[in-house]
């Protein structure tokens, strides 16, 4: 590290060196490495014209201190502040940092968030193969699973902070190798880009060149709500048979005398909806991230824009929430909680999806998306499928090449067998 800064001091006076790089500061022992630095031939009269870029690693507070996190994921329905939530009430144990991608003059470009987590690479698997892994992890708790490094974000889809930024091969190929480094730093063996939307394939593709295989993940589900109301989307999209099962589905709610209502924040209710949420938090197969009560109020206290809350009772008692995001155009169903005390006789799970189609309806939106998993009622609903993009690489070139055989046996869209039957099914794979 001593080197390092003083091979940057050669090139910047010590008081533009504190202001442009925090991250490489003496007293500040959390920041990480310079991946890229100014040549010493580099003149300080020079520093307009155009060099290198660099990525360095830092913490969110020194990001911050910078103002480097005032329009960092601006045009995401997750801006900064929600990286700031998560640090902050998810999954202590983890360690959160970030790349951070500079011009030569010190001027910040990108954000790339990451993490580093003890990961079950088999965590998508089912059938033979999680059955004979289960054996033997009887034996050894720990087989198969590995220290890994993980960009993207950990309650939700990952996302480039500036797509544009990371256009250039050379660039992206700079953040693979920063993942490398900071791996090995953290004796992590695997590194994974984390759920990227398909949109950013023509970027990403690029880490291949880096030995980076692309596989799919659990894709989210969408579809227009351009219509006038429910009823409207029903009879231009579904077929008879199914505008009749929902009806009767819905008639078993509506004679509960069920009411709902939209909140941005939740505090007041929140020991209320929370076991709704670890209702369906432990009856899932696949586990990642874990919600908190801190992350729900936070949520609505500090991102009341983006926030909305949907919550169903009957009588007095809550049955049911969705908690959403809107942005744009568009609302983003992201987690559920209910009471299966009557959850399955009400088809509560039905029920919220279309009130909250209608609300979205009503207030102007024009796309419905929704995380993974559920996938057969969201057939039967003729959502579209939106893939997710994983992109893994083992820091052992030999071990990364026994993964790239092994790794398309194990990725978790082949064991759901409802994604088949979505017309697009075949985008899921880059």
């Amino acid at each position: 590290m001593s080197d390092l800064v003083n091979e940057e001091a050669a090139v910047f006076d010590a008081g533009e060196l504190n202001r442009v790089r925090p991250a490489l500061r003496r007293d500040a022992p959390e920041s990480g490495v310079l991946y890229r630095v100014p040549s010493r031939d580099y003149a300080p009269e020079a520093r307009t014209s155009r060099g290198p870029d660099s990525v360095s690693v830092a913490t969110y507070a020194e990001i911050e201190a910078s103002g480097g996190w005032d329009t960092a994921f601006s045009g995401q329905y997750k801006d900064g502040r929600y990286y700031r939530i998560v640090q902050e009430t998810l999954h202590p144990e983890h360690s959160y940092r970030y790349f951070v991608l500079r011009d030569q003059a010190g001027r910040q470009k990108a954000i790339q968030p990451f993490f580093v987590l003890d990961q079950d690479i088999l965590a998508g698997a089912s059938g033979t193969i999680k059955a004979a892994v289960d054996t033997v992890r009887h034996r050894f708790p720990k087989f198969l699973t590995l220290r890994t490094l993980m960009v993207g974000c950990i309650a939700g889809e990952g996302h480039l902070d500036n797509r544009d930024a990371f256009a250039d091969p050379k660039t992206c190929s700079l953040l693979a190798q920063a993942t490398l480094d900071e791996a090995k730093k953290e004796r992590a063996g695997l590194i994974v880009f984390k759920e990227f939307p398909s949109a950013y394939r023509e970027v990403l593709g690029h880490l291949k060149d880096d030995g980076f295989i692309c596989l799919p993940s659990l894709p989210m589900a969408s579809l227009s709500t351009a219509h006038k109301d429910f009823d409207a989307y029903m009879a231009a999209s579904l077929s008879r048979a199914t505008r009749k099962d929902l009806r009767r589905k819905f008639k078993a709610a509506q004679s509960a005398g069920l009411t709902m209502s939209v909140v941005e924040d939740v505090t007041p209710i929140v020991d209320e909806i929370y076991p709704l949420y670890l209702n369906v938090y432990n009856r899932s197969k696949l586990h990642f991230e874990k919600l908190t009560k801190d992350y729900l109020c936070a949520l609505g206290q500090r991102m009341p824009d983006r926030t909305r809350f949907f919550v169903w009772r009957r009588g007095d008692r809550i049955v049911a929430f969705n908690l959403c995001m809107v942005h744009n155009d568009a609302i983003y169903d992201q987690y559920i909680g209910l009471d299966y005390e009557v959850a399955l006789d009400l088809h509560l799970y039905h029920y919220t999806i279309r009130d909250i189609m209608s609300w979205a309806m009503a207030n102007g939106y024009q796309r419905y998306v929704s995380n993974g998993l559920n996938y057969d009622p969201k057939h039967h609903l003729r959502m579209q499928l939106d893939p997710l993009d994983l992109y893994a690489r083992h820091r052992s070139p030999v071990i990364n090449a026994a993964m790239k055989v092994v790794l398309p046996y194990l990725e978790p869209t082949k064991y759901d067998p409802h994604l088949k039957k979505f017309a697009n099914y075949s985008d899921l794979r880059a």
